[in-house]
């Protein structure tokens, strides 16, 4: 006799879920609000219920298994359905339109999905999304064409008080170093938090330096780095497959960015709403 389909817990759907978008236990656990040894019971009641191993689990990490990267796209799509439908219930006229600004690079890597989710949930809210130099997006906040920006920051700084901190990343330089003279630089135009801190910390270092190749657009900058023209300061995470990340000893170590989201603290229903789903999404 054939084993009866499971009736899916969505609790343990939204762990499961939390999981493979952190990597951790711990960091879904402190998303989650629980312990991490209610996280892991709640996974393994899950795949219990399914009849089938979902993650890999070691000391230093968490891997999907092929059954897990096929069950994932599943849970999304019951979480996503489950939170539309609460939403609407809750908040059925939640309209209105809200300005979002963000750095080129964090939204083509990191907010697709999380802006995806807050469509899919709020249908009546407009979003108005730019991308734009960090400096420029501060400039624009403070002469309120923005409701809510994104915008790295300097750990440790003055500035760094500013908003709420949603995202921390590791820098690194990308691309083939020549083996003399000046390091070739591969920036975006000035003002560029990624490109001062090239800058500073070569000099710190005693290092010459000159700009081999200036663009605007991401995809400009890693077609350059691909090509060879020079080094970028990039995201870990965000180097082209291809281009080895130079951990060369003459080169300086790069201290983390951190990503931020900042807003006026009088904020629409929209608005405040996108706030709390960007911070409960990447916090």
């Amino acid at each position: 006799m054939p084993r009866p389909l499971a009736t899916l817990d969505l609790d343990l759907v939204r762990a499961f879920v939390t999981i493979a978008r952190l990597g951790r236990f711990t960091r879904a656990a402190a998303r989650l609000g629980r312990q991490q040894s209610t996280i892991s019971l709640q996974i393994t009641r899950l795949e219990s219920a399914l009849d089938v191993r979902l993650l890999e689990r070691s000391p230093q990490s968490v891997r999907l298994t092929d059954a897990g990267e096929r069950f994932l796209v599943h849970a999304e799509r019951l979480l996503a359905v489950n939170d539309a439908a609460v939403a609407e219930l809750r908040e059925p006229i939640m309209a209105g339109t809200v300005r979002l600004g963000t750095p080129e690079d964090f939204a083509t890597s990191r907010l697709p999905d999380v802006l995806s989710r807050f469509i899919r949930a709020y249908p009546a809210v407009a979003l108005e999304v730019t991308c734009d130099l960090t400096l420029n997006l501060l400039e624009g906040f403070d002469a309120g064409r923005f409701d809510l920006i994104l915008a790295k920051r300097e750990p440790g700084t003055r500035a760094a008080r500013r908003g709420v901190r949603v995202w921390r990343e590791s820098l690194v330089w990308a691309g083939i170093p020549a083996e003399e003279g000046p390091v070739r630089l591969v920036v975006s135009p000035e003002p560029c938090v990624y490109r001062k801190r090239a800058i500073d910390a070569l000099e710190r270092a005693g290092l010459p330096w000159r700009i081999a190749y200036t663009c605007g657009a991401l995809s400009g900058t890693l077609a350059a780095v691909k090509s060879g023209l020079g080094l970028a300061v990039l995201p870990r995470d965000m180097v082209p497959a291809g281009v080895p990340v130079c951990d060369s000893d003459r080169l300086p170590t790069l201290k983390d960015t951190e990503i931020a989201l900042i807003d006026s603290g009088v904020l629409s229903a929209p608005a405040q709403r996108l706030k709390d789903h960007v911070v409960r999404s990447l916090g």
